[in-house]
């Protein structure tokens, strides 16, 4: 599930996160929290969301100093910590009663910390609530409970290569997997290649396989979160429907396998029709512009794609009044807007004004975050990747069929769960 990073580094970066040691998940529930002893002392965690370290640092500082001129006697500390090791260091201070009153955490992060965090709805007033979008709120709620308070959102749905269907004479873009696949030999025809899949194991699949398992009408696991459920007649066609891409040479049969740099791909040479795993931000550089054109998510049962949102979490041992009304000041839409416009994210909440006045592309994108998903908010959803992954790669390169392939990772996944 991936972390909101600068977007040239996304497409890898984004929920790659490392999977906590056993002994520190365990001493999760340790409480936290360093409030002063008059529970006006406030300390966050930040990670560079907005990369360059000046603007950064001229952010924060702006925002902490209003803060504090609208509440007197608060004090609010933003530390900011670079991405690489942040869950070790993270889940470490909270083991030791060290953890900081609020943390940027993104959805995945959220069930491994959830007996750490204080819900948002005992802080969050109504009608700041009531003004989020739903898919904002879904991606940030574990068992019911909304863990944390959305800054910005992301979303991966389609996109096309304009030039490329101009080359084979076709103004419609696909909105279904039929459309896709009736375009395909066309532009097999031509030199071109239907879409992109990277199957690279260390790939997250939120961005690669899910959307297609959602677009199915499958998900990752049951109702009740204790086995999965990726190995349904609804996963069974997603991943079929793929292998049939893969064989038929109507995508890139290297990337399944290895993950070049972007620029080397078929994507970047333009010879792709159209892609769900790079953004607009990703492929400017190669396609221009202007030749970039934004759909939403595939559909066979339903259009779903991945987004993920970065939210504002407070933990356990942070006073709720303080912590919270400096949650609530970072998450008003005028304050998040640096961050939103950082790497071309999103607002969360529906009364945001536009943060791209006159880009089109941009209200393009837009229009698709309510079909966004940020994936399986599972504790062991990292590990259950862990196993499909290189199962869904050997249904690709032949070694198993699609039901095999499921059914085995299926197998060892529920083992997983039973621990």
């Amino acid at each position: 599930m991936r972390s909101t990073r600068p977007r040239a580094t996304r497409a890898v970066r984004l929920v790659a996160l490392p999977v906590l040691a056993t002994a520190l998940t365990v001493s999760l529930a340790a409480c936290g929290g360093s409030s002063g002893s008059d529970g006006k002392s406030i300390t966050t965690w930040m990670y560079p969301v907005i990369a360059d370290e000046a603007k950064n640092k001229e952010y924060w500082n702006g925002l902490t100093t209003a803060f504090e001129k609208a509440n007197p006697g608060y004090k609010v500390k933003v530390q900011t910590y670079p991405w690489a090791n942040r869950d070790t260091a993270l889940a470490t201070s909270i083991a030791a009663n060290k953890a900081p009153d609020v943390v940027y955490l993104v959805p995945d992060q959220l069930p491994k910390y959830q007996r750490s965090i204080i819900s948002a709805d005992e802080y969050m007033p109504a009608a700041e609530k009531a003004d989020y979008r739903k898919a904002a709120l879904d991606s940030v709620s574990v068992d019911g409970k909304v863990l944390g308070t959305p800054l910005l959102m992301s979303a991966n749905p389609l996109i096309c290569d304009k030039r490329v269907f101009d080359a084979i004479g076709e103004t419609n873009y696909p909105a279904t997997w039929d459309d896709l696949a009736n375009l395909a030999p066309r532009l097999k025809e031509k030199g071109f290649q239907a879409t992109s899949y990277s199957g690279d194991t260390q790939q997250t699949l939120n961005m690669t396989w899910y959307p297609m398992l959602w677009q199915a009408g499958g998900d990752v696991f049951a109702a009740d979160g204790k086995s999965v459920a990726f190995n349904s007649e609804a996963g069974v066609k997603a991943l079929t429907y793929l292998k049939n891409l893969v064989d038929k040479g109507y995508t890139d049969k290297d990337q399944v396998t290895t993950t070049p740099k972007l620029e080397q791909t078929p994507v970047a040479k333009g010879k792709v029709a159209c892609t769900w795993q790079n953004t607009p931000t990703d492929v400017e550089p190669f396609w221009g512009k202007e030749n970039i054109v934004v759909k939403p998510p595939l559909k066979d049962v339903k259009s779903a794609g991945y987004g993920t949102v970065g939210a504002f979490a407070m933990l356990k041992g942070a006073n709720k009044d303080a912590a919270g009304k400096w949650i609530s000041f970072v998450a008003k839409p005028e304050n998040s807007l640096a961050l939103v416009k950082s790497n071309g994210y999103f607002p969360a909440r529906t009364s945001a004004a536009d943060p791209y006045p006159g880009d089109a592309l941009q209200a393009d994108m837009a229009k698709t975050l309510d079909a966004m998903s940020a994936g399986p908010l599972k504790e062991k959803s990292r590990d259950v990747m862990g196993v499909l992954a290189p199962e869904i790669q050997a249904a690709l390169i032949g070694n198993k069929s699609p039901k095999d392939a499921l059914n085995d990772a299926a197998k060892a996944a529920n083992a997983l769960l039973s621990r």
